[in-house]
């Protein structure tokens, strides 16, 4: 099974991408994660820009999206809302169609941030028949290293949280794309 992760932060360091990175050690041998966190380098989402006239960088967004069986979305929040750069990725993906369909599931490196997380969940809802509000992961890693959140991750108070939350992701991914159960891994 193949799942994109995909960062809502443009920050070099940022704690999202370390969560999601953290999450590609967690994950079981019939899971690939993979992790986008090149939002900042979409250009601002145009009309004008899609289909035909889509710059490379929009193509090779969506195409990670089309080639993944689901995606998993690490965000902060920024002004209690979500991150500008997260909501252009998205505005990318509304008139195609790699999205409808597909397995979205939330994970959170914060404490707080339930604004956002709101606000993400109905824009998501809008976005793909297949949000699941209900398989969530939180992890309050806040401003720490990636290694620290590596550690805290895989420290025995929160490695199986993060195991169910992959194994719950996985069935309901299969479950959405009419897979089979026995999945080879990739």
């Amino acid at each position: 099974m193949r799942i994109l992760g995909i960062s809502g932060s443009t920050r070099r360091l940022s704690t999202n991408s370390a969560l999601l990175r953290a999450f590609q050690s967690l994950a079981p041998a019939d899971i690939t994660i993979e992790v986008f966190d090149n939002i900042g380098e979409l250009p601002i989402f145009s009309p004008d820009l899609e289909g035909a006239n889509a710059p490379e960088s929009v193509i090779r967004f969506v195409e990670k999206i089309s080639a993944s069986d689901g995606l998993i979305i690490s965000s902060p929040e920024y002004v209690r809302t979500i991150p500008g750069g997260l909501k252009n990725a998205i505005d990318w993906l509304v008139s195609g169609e790699a999205v409808i369909a597909k397995p979205i599931a939330l994970i959170h490196a914060s404490h707080r941030g339930d604004d956002m997380l709101a606000a993400l969940r109905t824009v998501l809802l809008t976005l793909s028949s297949n949000f699941s509000e209900t398989i969530f992961f939180r992890l309050p890693v806040m401003k720490e290293t990636p290694d620290a959140i590596m550690e805290k991750l895989m420290d025995p108070a929160h490695r199986p949280a993060g195991e169910k939350f992959l194994k719950d992701f996985a069935s309901f991914c299969r479950s959405q794309n009419g897979d089979a159960p026995d999945v080879i891994a990739i």
